[in-house]
């Protein structure tokens, strides 16, 4: 595996991290943007000027330490009260307490049962209100020409300048794309747009720590397309992520890796590692290395994919025989350290730590004591570290797995049979869930739930 430079892996430190995007997407290591931050696994970066563009969302952030890790070549010289780095360190601290927004607690342990369905057709808990956003074929905002889309499905959430957000919302259909809402700070949809077209399939993805969305073609030839939020860059394809029926994507931004699944009965389980650093910390995601799991008695080795851009004729999954099958690869979501991977073939929700690189169970619907989470798909987290997985049928629930393995359900959707609940990610205070039923009466509808998700 390639070792990236630490104060490079640094900057890459905080799940979620959201950063100016006032250029095109970069190829070939050309620069990004600034990240900063505070990595929820850990590690201490400086954030951006307030003005830099794309704030960091608090929702993936935690306080950050002193940046250092068991077995850094550089852990004594940031210790060193004589060094360079140091005083880079100590400033850096600085500017990260000044600046870091003050860290949200889950309080999804606390919310009561799900009442009667609203008038939006859903049932939330005690003291939550509903919205629609935006419905398939319709306008969200006057002042844009974008209908929403078809079978929206993977979204995530970015924060931007001035107190406002965008959502991202896939488009599972074909011909199908990305398309992205923009929130003011008072909560208002003031624009609508594409920000990925000439693609199929679109099913979940990832946000990445540099401030994109990875959207993941769910076919046989698909591919992942690195794509900018705001609408201002152009999306690019990244085939060195691997051409198979992608799934979702997810980052850990403390060693520098990518986690990727795959939607087959035979799936597998993947990792990438980028050859090289963008400039401005984000990962050049155009070379490296694609690896698949084998898992014995819960231990994980990483196996190269020889053929990862599938320029023969055997399929991704099946080109290294000793690799494990994982049964319909859905949501990644990484959080402090782990990689949580649901696959609905089985219902089960995986647990894999990377620093042990061992895989466990962390859901399994035939083995809990309180089954209630069924046809597990996407994935969110909450700032606390709850998993909140989106049901794709059974009745239609987000259910949020707490840390201490009970079980929450925090939404359902009814009067709407044969959908799937899809999307689901927080706005930045922890307050908004947006999520949508793909195939609602009448065509897909994109929700905002608002109440103390976080306090």
């Amino acid at each position: 595996m390639a070792t990236l430079p630490r104060r490079d892996l640094l900057r890459l430190s905080l799940a979620g991290l959201a950063v100016a995007m006032a250029r095109p997407i970069a190829a070939c290591g050309a620069p990004l943007v600034s990240p900063g931050g505070a990595d929820s696994g850990g590690d201490a970066v400086s954030p951006p000027p307030a003005d830099a563009g794309l704030e960091a969302s608090p929702i993936d952030a935690a306080p950050p330490t002193d940046g250092a890790r068991p077995g850094d070549a550089n852990a004594a010289d940031a210790s060193s009260p004589d060094s360079a780095d140091a005083a880079d360190a100590a400033t850096d601290a600085a500017d990260a307490a000044d600046a870091a927004p003050t860290p949200l607690k889950s309080n999804i342990a606390n919310l009561g049962p799900l009442e009667p369905p609203d008038a939006n057709n859903l049932r939330l808990p005690p003291g939550f209100t509903s919205r629609v956003v935006a419905t398939t074929g319709q306008l969200p905002v006057a002042t844009s020409t974008y209908r929403w889309h078809v079978a929206p499905d993977g979204g995530a959430v970015y924060a931007a300048p001035g107190g406002e957000w965008v959502y991202v919302s896939n488009s599972e259909a074909s011909p199908g794309g990305v398309g992205a809402l923009r929130f003011n700070a008072a909560g208002d949809v003031v624009d609508a747009y594409p920000i990925l077209t000439g693609t199929s399939t679109n099913c979940a993805g990832g946000h990445t720590p540099w401030g994109t969305w990875l959207s993941c073609e769910e076919h046989g030839r698909g591919r992942v397309f690195e794509c900018d939020p705001m609408g201002v860059g152009a999306a690019e394809a990244r085939p060195a992520l691997g051409v198979f029926r992608h799934e979702a994507a997810s980052v850990d931004p403390v060693r520098g890796q990518l986690y990727l699944s795959e939607d087959e009965p035979d799936g597998r389980f993947y990792r990438f590692t980028p050859a090289a650093m963008g400039m401005g910390g984000a990962l050049d995601l155009t070379a490296g290395t694609l690896e698949v799991a084998r898992v014995v008695a819960g231990a994980v080795t990483w196996l190269p994919v020889p053929d990862p851009e599938l320029t023969g004729p055997t399929a991704t999954r099946h080109q290294v025989p000793a690799s494990t099958v994982f049964n319909g690869g859905e949501g990644l979501w990484y959080h402090a350290g782990k990689v949580y991977l649901a696959t609905k073939g089985d219902d089960r929700v995986w647990e894999y730590d990377i620093v042990a690189s061992t895989i466990r169970e962390h859901y399994n619907h035939l083995t809990a004591a309180n089954p209630i989470l069924r046809a597990v798909d996407n994935l969110t987290g909450s700032a606390g570290g709850d998993i909140l997985v989106a049901e794709d049928g059974d009745d239609l629930q987000i259910v949020a797995i707490l840390p201490d393995g009970s079980l929450k359900a925090i939404v359902q959707v009814v009067n709407h049979p044969g959908s799937e609940v899809t999307g689901p990610a927080f706005d930045p205070s922890g307050t908004r869930l947006y999520f949508s039923s793909q195939r609602a009466p009448g065509g897909a509808v994109t929700f905002e739930v608002t109440g103390p998700f976080h306090v």
